[in-house]
């Protein structure tokens, strides 16, 4: 046989197998590490691998280690954790419930709200879609909402941390792009190609993610409207009202201040999205020290004002020390600067103390630890198994299957989603982004289509693979926290018009890339 269809061969035989042994339940790092290297001595068994290739794998991982971009992944986790801990998520789902009650559909609405919140501070599914259907499902049932329309809604929105940045998906998706691109264009004979970066992805995912949250409501709206017995209002207690003004300040604006503040921050190109995570941590750590200790906050306020005011001094002034002649202006900026800093750390330290003496603080270190190492460990076997699969000449087949493909780009990229949605039934976001990414990104780039508008479409679909029955993660990740009475057909069929609602809105971002890349090109043109 050709030993170059033999390669290729070999490469889809061991694509299939490494699904199929991760079916099995086997932990993923070390399948696709694992199944890689035994085909690379298969291949070289045939005498069509060349065993040096793996060679390069120390340099790959070296490469991760200095990704300095890569460091906002556990920023990014212990942030949302942080948050999920110290019941912010419950106290804005109280003052949500108390502020859209009254309305037909109301709590539908708010558990979107927050949803929407948790996806912009958290990015982590699992961890959405539990804490909400712990706080929201038994809330909504109570109410009389129909168990079908109170899953659908909760699952739905768990999933939005999927594209509302920051998101970790993005994150991981925008790093892969920009070697994908970089690749694309020299393979084109561009040698000074146009960077895309992780803040371009922020950009453009945000319009769709709005648009996500949009249609949810409307959603929610419409079956209030149809079916107003299965999306009834809230009976409210007597003196529920009274403080309802000043619980919505208190409650909602700090954990709005701070996704402004980070997400704003990269999106004006103030941080980088390590910097924005920094904060973001810092952040949460001063949320968590006033939401589990109700004694002395005005330390914690203080530390909150001077991090806020830390963003316009830096950026605004330059705080270098070390000049022959400083500005009268740069010097007291300088001064303010450091005092600003004094006074956060001390606002920081207090918040630590409250946090560790709650036991939150120990929990949160520890799951940052592990979802962090389980990533990072995931990264690492990809690398093996992309090596490996290129070596054996995988690569060259999947392009010519898609250069093949009817309808040119259009073609390509139809079979590509096609392929994600399916393997989004059975494989974690993670594996999707680094094993099939880094294989079919640079062939569609070359093809010609934007490096902004295929993240997005991607991080779309596989926002949408976690809802879809019979294997969608967000779905499983429900039904065990959801009470006896709760079906796990309830749950499938409350999800598919949330599905839909996905296709269509992908379905529009197809139609108008505008919807991806006109933020980007407003804001780093």
């Amino acid at each position: 046989m050709d030993p170059v269809l033999l390669g290729e061969i070999l490469s889809l035989v061991m694509f299939a197998t490494a699904c199929a042994v991760l079916l099995l339940g086997f932990p993923v790092a070390f399948t696709l590490a694992g199944v890689a290297l035994a085909f690379a001595f298969l291949g070289f068994g045939f005498g069509i691998f060349d065993m040096r290739l793996l060679g390069g794998l120390a340099s790959r991982y070296f490469g991760v280690m200095v990704n300095e971009l890569l460091v906002a992944v556990p920023l990014f986790v212990f942030m949302g954790v942080m948050l999920e801990r110290s019941k912010i998520a419950e106290q804005l789902l109280e003052t949500m419930g108390l502020m859209f009650g009254r309305l037909r559909g109301g709590l539908g609405l708010s558990v979107i709200f927050v949803g929407m919140l948790l996806a912009a501070s958290t990015g982590i599914v699992g961890a959405t879609v539990v804490t909400m259907g712990l706080l929201s499902l038994p809330s909504m049932l109570k109410a009389g909402y129909d168990p079908r329309i109170a899953c659908g809604t909760i699952c739905a929105s768990g999933t939005l941390g999927q594209i509302i940045p920051p998101s970790i998906v993005l994150v991981l998706l925008g790093d892969i792009l920009q070697g994908a691109n970089t690749e694309a264009q020299l393979a084109l004979g561009n040698f000074a190609p146009d960077p895309v970066s992780v803040v371009d992805l922020f950009a453009g995912a945000f319009l769709p993610g709005m648009m996500l949250v949009g249609l949810y409501m409307l959603w929610i709206l419409f079956s209030a409207w149809r079916r107003p017995e299965a999306c009834p209002p809230l009976t409210r207690a007597e003196g529920d009202d009274e403080d309802i003004g000043p619980r919505i300040l208190r409650v909602l604006i700090p954990p709005a201040s701070l996704i402004v503040l980070v997400l704003g921050s990269i999106l004006l190109g103030v941080a980088t999205p390590t910097e924005a995570a920094a904060m973001g941590c810092v952040g949460s750590l001063l949320l968590g020290g006033r939401a589990v200790v109700r004694e002395k906050p005005w330390p914690v306020y203080i530390a909150a004002f001077c991090l806020i005011a830390l963003v316009p001094l830096v950026t605004s002034f330059d705080l270098r020390m070390q000049r022959d002649v400083v500005p009268t202006g740069d010097l007291v900026a300088a001064i303010a600067a450091g005092a600003c800093i004094f006074a956060l750390s001390f606002g920081l330290v207090i918040s630590i103390g409250r946090v560790h003496r709650s036991g939150i603080l120990i929990d949160v270190m520890r799951t940052t630890v592990k979802i962090s190492a389980m990533v990072f460990v995931i990264l690492l076997g990809a690398s093996v198994f992309s090596l490996v699969f290129r070596g054996l000449g995988g690569e060259e087949i999947v392009s010519d299957v898609l250069n093949a493909m009817p309808g040119g780009a259009f073609g390509a990229m139809l079979v590509v989603m096609a392929l994600m949605f399916v393997m989004g039934f059975f494989l974690d976001f993670i594996e999707i982004v680094f094993v099939v990414v880094p294989i079919v990104g640079p062939i569609l780039l070359t093809m010609g289509l934007n490096p902004v508008w295929l993240g997005v479409m991607i991080a779309v679909n596989l926002q949408t693979s976690f809802l879809t029955p019979p294997f969608g993660f967000a779905l499983f990740y429900l039904r065990g926290v959801a009470p006896p009475s709760i079906t796990t057909m309830d749950i499938y069929r409350g999800v598919l018009p949330f599905v839909v609602i996905q296709i269509f809105g992908l379905a529009l971002i197809a139609a108008f890339p505008a919807m991806a890349t006109w933020l980007p090109s407003v804001l780093f043109r």
